[in-house]
């Protein structure tokens, strides 16, 4: 029995949405696994090389699922594995992530009292970066700039000029 063209493609279509079911699976264990040797002080996580030799033996389809398919669809290379991401102390604990988003907003405070002119969000968060600092989220200047609009209120520490624009308030400086 042969398969036609059509049929390869569905299973093809159904072994990749079971590929990326897995490999978040996997991401997730992984994750997790991380976490509690950071929690228990056991050390880092097994060397990458150990990891990705597991994660490619994952991406290989095995014979008996494409009996008959040609060869050049069971020797395809598998997708590249997106990005491991790490994750940082401000997600894990929600007590040191207020901490950190005080202490985000303080030295964003200071970069505007020693720059002496109103900065934009984005140089802002140029200086908070050469800081050191990180500023979780998709787009991280957007995200900044909702940390700093929220204190740019009447008795906050800063004042808001313009979209994404501040300067320290007049009593802060």
């Amino acid at each position: 029995m042969e398969l036609s063209e059509a049929e390869i493609e569905a299973r093809l279509s159904d072994l990749r949405r079971r590929r990326e079911a897995l490999d978040r699976e996997i991401a997730d264990h992984v994750l997790y696994l991380e976490l509690g040797r950071r929690l228990r002080g056991a050390g880092p996580a097994p060397a990458p090389a150990q990891s990705e030799e597991r994660a490619s033996e994952l991406h290989e389809p095995p014979e008996a699922v494409l009996p008959r398919a040609p060869a050049a669809i069971r020797t395809m290379p598998a997708a590249p594995e997106p990005p491991q991401r790490v994750p940082v102390a401000f997600e894990v604990d929600p007590a040191g992530a207020r901490r950190y988003g005080r202490a985000l907003i303080e030295a964003a405070c200071g970069i505007l009292v020693r720059a002496g002119r109103p900065m934009h969000a984005g140089e802002i968060l140029e200086a908070l970066v050469a800081e050191g600092f990180a500023v979780p989220g998709q787009d991280p200047v957007a995200a900044l700039n909702t940390r700093l609009w929220k204190r740019s209120g009447p008795h906050g520490s800063l004042r808001r000029l313009g979209d994404a624009v501040y300067a320290p308030a007049l009593g802060a400086e």
